[in-house]
């Protein structure tokens, strides 16, 4: 059985979005284009046609994957989580060894963007960090060793 797939509601309806652009508008309009190519003759030279089908291809297995999410896919909204702990969807402020201040929220692996500080609850960072309070300090071994944070916050807000 696989794994469930923690998502924001935001996350979730981007996959979904995604799946429905794909289904519903490319992959009738890339059929079109191969049926049109298919229609000129020979097709072991027609590049319409060969890049066609690997486009087909390309979005059937996109498809797939995304289907395969969704239905794994178990949505929660930060914004109704009352608790004191760091869990799935909290947004937490950790101090480093140097004082330094960073920020991550802990989203789903489709959902990742570290360069907005957000981090996946599977990640070495996020999965030390859940469970954890304020104040609590925690070891994080990184590719350049291992690293010391103090939790400073926790806060619970929807995801955007």
């Amino acid at each position: 059985m696989e794994k469930k797939n923690y998502i924001s509601p935001h996350g979730h309806k981007k996959l979904v979005t995604e799946l429905e652009e794909l289904t519903r508008v490319e992959r009738p309009e890339v059929t079109k284009l191969v049926s049109w190519a298919a229609s000129n003759g020979d097709r072991s030279e027609n590049a319409d046609y060969i890049y066609g089908k690997r486009r087909l291809r390309e979005i059937d297995r996109r498809i797939r994957f995304l289907s395969k999410r969704l239905d794994a896919a178990l949505v929660v909204d930060p914004a109704t989580i009352k608790s004191e702990k760091i869990q799935f969807g909290a947004t937490v402020t950790v101090t480093d060894e140097e004082g330094k201040n960073k920020t991550f929220t802990i989203v789903g692996v489709d959902e990742v963007d570290t360069s907005q500080g957000r981090i996946s609850w599977q990640s070495p960072i996020g999965s030390t960090l859940i469970g954890k309070s304020e104040g609590d300090e925690v070891t994080i071994k990184i590719p350049a060793g291992e690293t010391t944070y103090e939790v400073v916050s926790i806060k619970y807000q929807s995801i955007q």
